[in-house]
């Protein structure tokens, strides 16, 4: 017997989608249901590595948690991952296919589509319910010849759909109501309802605007979900609102009483965040530890003089995030904190920056070139070969302390006197300077654990902290789940939810 299926689509990018679907994905979890979630494209530089060997949106890895069951490439069969302003690569059911500019790729997009519908009919065909995510705005109609991300996927597989606002953001009487007015009338029959997210204050003021939206429209409403606070504490799915989550909770400078009763100061870690800044998740568990004070630097902001450690995040373009490093002058601000005591990590494309030289003889990020890199290392990298997609774990060297992580990079780097690194496999990475202060490595999701990120809270001179990553994003997603239940009509939804005509 096949799945049900239902749609969740946006009035616009950033309204929500992402984090309702994980919500009700654990929700109808916990009632028994087999649920898997997918989204037919999505276009995000924050990627998973899958259980198939693949790589998929971080929003659709944390929907699939959410779901208690493995990431697959077929939860999100289409993956954009920008590099540069108007080109991107194409991931297809886990695997590159090539690269494309914008306007290239709409031409592309029909032919993406039978292997979109495979991989949803693959999960339809193991469980109760698929969750689908639509992309960016159902009412970009300059978009929908083609289109694969919302309609023209709901159309093909005959899946109802749920239209999502946001009232945060404002006029979302207006977004939702002009949807139903510039869509074709064919696309407004495929919505089955509507639902209203980020509410806050009473909500019983936003009654009319709830009946005025039905009544314009003829959706039902299915809820007005007020804000969700602990929203923050789940992995975003791009870099668009890192300043925000940033700055979400209050500051952890120490006070005239922590000074009193001996309470240590978190140690400030700084994230270098360049344009084309990749997997930045690998930090959340920094910004949530209560032994942490992380700040993202945007461009041309200096490396403060507290930090206590500097980090070159990942990158989807190595040599021209590398440019942009030293045009913000983070170049020279690294070797004043690193004279001043401060210690630095790489990971992965970071990792790339710090050693003598990057090559691209094939041009995979852009004209085939050969850089000089940060010097702090001496070692070089040539970006080459296939792209490595694993989950690992092993040790650091020396000190025994035990990760879990994955790599998902192209390149080999070479020269490494002192390895950071040995993997359960008995092979090495990364390196670390002969004085320990600096270090990188390929593998993501480091200091997701607990044990690592205690460690590197030690070297750095800080104090480890209680806090256990994972099993608050588990907790988080419960009441993410327990919040959805008590103001969505998830009844409704199920009810709405229907059998693919694809597999009937």
């Amino acid at each position: 017997m096949s799945a049900r299926a239902l749609m969740i689509q946006g009035t616009g990018s950033d309204v929500g989608k992402s984090m309702i679907v994980a919500g009700l994905a654990r929700a109808f979890t916990r009632r028994g249901l087999r649920v898997r979630p997918f989204k037919p494209q999505n276009m995000s530089n924050n990627a998973a590595v899958t259980s198939d060997g693949g790589e998929i949106g971080r929003a659709q890895a944390l929907q699939a948690r959410a779901a208690r069951v493995p990431p697959s490439v077929h939860m999100n069969p289409v993956l954009l991952k920008p590099q540069s302003d108007v080109g991107a690569q194409v991931v297809v059911q886990g695997k590159v296919l090539g690269n494309a500019r914008a306007r290239d790729y709409q031409g592309l997009k029909p032919k993406l589509l039978g292997a979109v519908l495979e991989s949803f009919g693959r999960l339809a065909a193991e469980c109760d319910l698929v969750l689908v995510e639509g992309a960016g705005s159902a009412s970009e109609v300059n978009l929908r010849a083609n289109d694969i991300a919302n309609m023209g996927f709901a159309r093909a597989a005959d899946v109802p759909v749920v239209l999502l606002g946001d009232i945060d953001r404002g006029g979302v009487i207006a977004s939702l109501v002009g949807t139903k007015t510039v869509i074709d009338p064919a696309d407004a029959d495929m919505i089955v309802g509507f639902i209203v997210n980020r509410f806050r204050g009473d909500p019983s003021l936003f009654d009319d605007g709830m009946t005025t939206i039905a009544r314009h429209t003829g959706w039902r409403a299915l809820g007005l979900v007020p804000f969700f606070d602990a929203a923050h504490r789940l992995p975003a799915e791009d870099a668009v609102g890192l300043g925000a989550r940033d700055s979400s909770r209050a500051s952890l400078s120490m006070s005239t009483d922590d000074r009193a009763t001996g309470v240590a100061r978190p140690q400030r870690i700084v994230v270098l965040a360049y344009p084309r800044i990749a997997n930045f998740d690998d930090f959340d568990p920094l910004r949530l530890d209560p032994g942490v004070d992380l700040v993202f630097l945007g461009p041309h902001q200096p490396v403060p003089g507290d930090a206590a450690l500097v980090v070159l995040p990942g990158s989807k373009s190595t040599i021209a995030d590398l440019a942009s490093l030293r045009a913000f002058g983070w170049d020279v601000d690294l070797r004043a904190h690193l004279r001043r005591g401060g210690s630095v990590l790489g990971i992965c494309g970071g990792y790339q920056m710090l050693g003598r030289s990057i090559a691209d003889p094939h041009g995979i990020e852009g004209p085939p070139s050969k850089v000089e890199g940060l010097g702090l290392f001496d070692v070089d990298t040539i970006l080459e070969g296939d792209k490595v997609l694993i989950e690992v774990t092993g040790e650091t060297v020396g000190s025994g302390v035990p990760f879990k992580g994955y790599e998902m990079h192209v390149g080999r780097t070479t020269g490494a006197l002192q390895p950071l690194l040995k993997l359960a496999s008995g092979q090495v990475d990364g390196a670390v300077s002969a004085d320990g202060r600096v270090a990188g490595c390929y593998i993501h999701g480091l200091l997701a654990d607990d044990r690592q990120r205690q460690h590197w809270l030690q070297r750095i001179g800080g104090q480890a902290s209680a806090f256990a990553y994972e099993s608050d994003v588990d907790a988080t997603l419960d009441l993410l789940a327990d919040h959805l239940e008590k103001h969505v009509d998830c009844d409704r939804l199920l009810e709405l939810a229907r059998e693919s005509r694809l597999h009937r």
